[in-house]
């Protein structure tokens, strides 16, 4: 489970403000005694109100307000500060696209940015015409301004780049709106009505837009149709097909329908469809039960002359509980919900010219097939070049033990040359789950990002992404050899992620926890055709500059991967989990802290200290940049970031300890981290605090309450602090069985626990331990988090509130688990630095 464009803010309040729409604040008693009082209830954030008031007035001259002087002076300092790091855009996907000369070819880039006014992120496209002219240098010519592609949900290029899909998703019952664009300007509008489908899916996980070969064509994964509703008016209910008055009539809800959880709760069933673009018709695809949400779509190859095209996609079962219950358990971030491949045909082409199988033809209807029976996942479908092969990832690590994210696996199928599917299809293991690493060998496969078109020019070479402990590399996999090879550099601690291919070449993006992300061209150097090293060269981009503040502040620090040993063995930890684990470290040189430091000449030593701790349990923290822990270091805090056993990126063995031992094993390995940069001399003792989010929140509250005399302070965002509560509120009860019984626990779920289930989910929490909790703590909530509900953390808060505990609660309303819209998210960080600030100096 698991983190502007305004002027430059300063802070202004008033004597009368308004209600604030956006968070409520909840804080301990008595208020003289407490800036963080509820006299602050129903007043906006000081962030907030600076932004939408840019003239400005000292802090000091201000009346009271609920907050002290200090504290409304602290909030406009950090709330500059912060923006200058929200404000740079960022590179979220790229394009590259062949052209006539060999020695040059085209790339189009998505770029975000944050706005905070509109409460939004704006995308904009920026192209760039890449020369190559020799091998060891290349060169980007970038266009003069980007183009915002504004109420823009999608934005996909076809194969040749010569079309550009945009997807206008609609809100009210208004249609859906795609444009295609050609070179010079838009050739075709298509409006979807609703009756038709709903908002195409663009989030990543049921995201399916594909366009086929020739680029006559598109599949899109949709929101089918809203169902039927019964209409009722002043003499009760009217029978189908009866006139229907607006004004004398309205309709009922109907039957309740079950959603997909956290940020689908308001999305009808992912179905599949196809645009022909020259007609502009859409036409559902048929075939399809009823009882699969439809995902991931590409078009198969290139078909032979007079059969029909097929489709390959994702399909997860609303039957995917551990019971096989038909209950549709939360999906975002759950990799362990099973699902298949299927193919199926082009509802433009005449069943009778499909290539599939006889038997899943009926009754003029082409069934779709499932292509990997025996299989309890797969996912993430690609076609090699040639169409010889279908390669894909699968997470069955994780639906056989329930953990939500585990060792993915990649796996292929031989394409048939005739284009004939039969119902049953040999799968081959490419890279297999890695069970234990040895020696810092390749750890498996983790949270791979896979590009549309993977391929080098070989035909059988993918180049993906990967975790590979507490950094994202680039990998090559060879698929008929299953070959893996590190692209990235071996020596870099830095993240890298691939962004597109150029031929053999690689554009790729890397960053580390005090270096912004840049740009970087690769290509391979060979010797008697075989190919040796890969050699990176850096690319300048005029999106990626910092404002100098930001390359001062960070010029300071300095990180390394710490290897932390485990504390305490057993007879029953396997050899993975007997491994050091890692954890970031990010401190500051002697040159900021040198001359207040007294105790001791260590570099940083009288550095506060903010131990972070990701959520999952089943995450990573790697070293790519975060703008908002780049913003807590400029704070002037050390960071200790710490992947505890049961992180992805070490081994399934290493991965799978945890289950069953959470609250214990988690908790022990974040001491013994903690321990380590003591022991070290690196920190002080005296000055830690500690940061998490939803299972890291959960590992935050456990740490206040079993080590209550290490932390000074604490922050959790939407935290998991009681499981008896969370099992039957949760979109994910299964979850609470899997940590907290381990593999045994998919045998235990139920929709009904027993008592025996709820007191060991009670005694596994940290509200077990609250009684022994006395660090001021900090909650932030997500309203609407249907993953983690409000009440978990609203609980544990007014428990420690009862107790006489410094506690302070901000609830966005708007809101899920992740706190992701701009202004929330902005609101947290600014009043972590603040809570952290206060409590740490």
């Amino acid at each position: 489970m698991d983190t502007v464009v305004a002027s430059t803010i300063t802070l202004r309040l008033r004597c009368s403000l308004p209600p604030r729409p956006d968070s409520r604040s909840l804080s301990s008693p008595p208020p003289s005694s407490n800036p963080f009082s509820f006299s602050t209830i129903n007043r906006r954030s000081s962030a907030r109100w600076a932004m939408q008031n840019p003239n400005t007035i000292s802090a000091k001259e201000m009346p009271p307000l609920g907050i002290d002087p200090d504290t409304a002076e602290e909030y406009a300092s950090q709330s500059k500060l912060l923006k200058e790091f929200v404000d740079v855009p960022t590179i979220d996907k790229a394009w590259i696209f062949k052209s006539n000369d060999e020695s040059t070819s085209r790339a189009m880039f998505s770029v975000g940015q944050v706005s905070l006014l509109a409460n939004k992120r704006r995308t904009m496209i920026l192209s760039s015409h890449i020369s190559k002219g020799s091998k060891d240098s290349v060169d980007f010519q970038w266009s003069p301004l980007p183009v915002e592609m504004s109420g823009a949900a999608a934005v996909v290029p076809s194969p040749s780049g010569s079309k550009l899909l945009v997807v206008r998703n609609k809100e009210n019952g208004s249609p859906t709106v795609l444009e295609i664009w050609g070179s010079v300007m838009l050739e075709k509008e298509i409006q979807v009505p609703q009756s038709v489908h709903g908002s195409i899916y663009a989030d990543g996980w049921f995201e399916g837009i594909s366009w086929n070969h020739d680029e006559t064509m598109i599949a899109i994964v949709a929101e089918e149709p809203p169902q039927p509703k019964p209409v009722f008016d002043c003499f009760g209910f009217k029978k189908e097909g009866s006139a229907e008055n607006d004004f004398h009539s309205w309709k009922g809800q109907g039957d309740w329908e079950e959603n997909w959880g956290e940020t689908y709760s308001k999305k009808r069933n992912p179905s599949l469809f196809v645009v022909s673009i020259n007609s502009g018709e859409v036409r559902a695809v048929k075939g399809i039960p009823k009882s699969l949400s439809v995902g991931q779509v590409v078009w198969a190859p290139s078909p032979p002359k007079g059969s029909g095209s097929l489709l390959v996609f994702v399909g997860w079962s609303t039957e995917n509980g551990p019971q096989q219950t038909p209950r549709k358990l939360g999906i975002k971030y759950c990799y362990n919900r099973p699902c298949a491949l299927y193919a199926t045909g082009n509802p433009f082409e005449e069943p009778s010219s499909s290539t599939l199988s006889d038997e899943s033809k009926m009754d003029g209807i082409t069934i779709a097939i499932n292509l990997t029976k025996g299989l309890s996942s797969a996912f993430f479908p690609r076609f090699s070049p040639e169409g010889k092969y279908l390669v894909f990832l699968s997470a069955k690590s994780a639906v056989e033990s329930g953990a939500h994210a585990a060792t993915e696996s990649l796996h292929k199928i031989v394409w048939p040359a005739d284009g004939k599917l039969l119902q049953h299809l040999n799968i081959t293991d490419v890279v297999p789950v890695v069970m234990c690493p040895e020696n810092d060998c390749f750890p498996g496969l983790y949270n791979s990002n896979i590009l549309s078109h993977p391929w080098l020019s070989d035909g059988c070479t993918m180049i993906v992404s990967s975790v590979w402990c507490s950094t994202r590399v680039i990998l090559s996999v060879n698929i008929l050899s299953g070959k893996v090879l590190r692209v990235s550099p071996d020596e870099s601690q830095f993240s890298w992620d691939v962004l597109a291919l150029d031929g053999d070449n690689i554009l790729a993006i890397y960053s580390s926890p005090i270096d912004p992300p840049q740009i970087k061209y690769g290509y391979g150097t060979h010797q008697m055709d075989q190919l040796v090293t890969w050699n990176w060269l850096d690319v300048y981009c005029p999106t990626l500059t910092y404002p100098d503040k930001v390359r001062s502040l960070l010029s300071s620090l300095q990180f390394s991967i710490l290897k932390i040993p485990v504390s305490t063995f057993s007879e029953e930890l396997s050899k993975g989990a007997q491994k050091p684990f890692e954890s970031i470290f990010v401190s500051h040189s002697d040159i900021t802290f040198k001359e207040s430091c007294k105790e001791s000449h260590v570099d940083g030593l009288c550095a506060p200290l903010i131990v972070i701790l990701h959520g999952g349990p089943h995450s990573v923290s790697l070293t790519s940049y975060s703008k908002s822990l780049a913003f807590l270091s400029s704070l002037g805090f050390n960071l200790l970031v710490v992947n505890y056993r049961g992180s992805l990126g070490f081994g399934e063995e290493a991965l799978q300890s945890l289950p069953g031992k959470i609250g214990f094993q988690d908790v022990g390995d974040v001491l013994a981290a903690l321990d380590y940069v003591i022991d070290k001399g690196i920190v002080s003792s005296s000055k830690v605090a500690v940061l998490g989010g939803s299972h890291g929140g959960f590992l935050t509250t456990h740490l206040i309450g079993q080590a209550p005399d290490r932390f000074v302070a604490a922050a959790a965002r939407n935290p998991v602090c009681n499981l008896s509560l969370m099992v039957g509120t949760s979109d994910i009860p299964d979850w609470c069985y899997t940590e907290t019984y381990g593999k045994e626990g998919k045998n235990y779920f139920s929709e009904a626990p027993t008592i025996e289930h709820l007191s060991l989910f009670y005694n596994k929490s940290p509200i077990s331990h609250i009684s022994k909790v006395k660090v001021p703590t900090l909650f932030l909530l997500g309203a609407q988090d249907l993953r983690v509900p409000v009440s978990n953390g609203l609980q544990y808060a007014r428990a420690l509130r009862e107790k006489g505990v410094k506690v302070k609660v901000i609830i966005f309303p708007d809101d899920v688990h992740g706190i992701e819209r701009p202004q929330s998210d902005f609101e947290s960080f600014l009043n972590i630095g603040v809570w952290f600030k206060k409590y740490l100096n």
